[in-house]
């Protein structure tokens, strides 16, 4: 039976590995839209502005509690990005922030 537990041990911490390295990518996904965000709605200070972004998305599950964070500010700045603009940059950062957090694990 000793196997048997091992085994499911190892399934077990390999899912704790994966959750912990999805909510890292998600977090360094979510600091990236803010760096990318910051200049175009005004906000002098990105790396102040990006953790409001990566903070914003512990509020709900899913990413809408980002996408209405960002749309507020950007409708506060009267900036011409729009919804479609967050959502794609979203997924291009997506992929970006998966490939370092990757690489710094390697």
């Amino acid at each position: 039976m000793s196997g048997l537990d091992d085994r499911g041990e190892a399934f077990e911490n390999k899912f704790a590995h994966d959750a912990e390295m999805m909510f890292k990518a998600t977090a360094r996904r979510n600091k990236l839209l803010g760096l990318w965000l910051a200049p175009q709605i005004g906000q002098s200070d990105a790396e102040a502005y990006a953790k409001t972004v990566v903070v914003a998305d512990l509020e709900e599950q899913g990413d809408e509690d980002v996408v209405k964070k960002v749309m507020a500010d950007i409708a506060a700045a009267d900036a011409s990005v729009t919804e479609a603009d967050v959502r794609a940059k979203l997924a291009e950062l997506g992929v970006e922030a998966k490939a370092q957090v990757m690489s710094e694990v390697s």
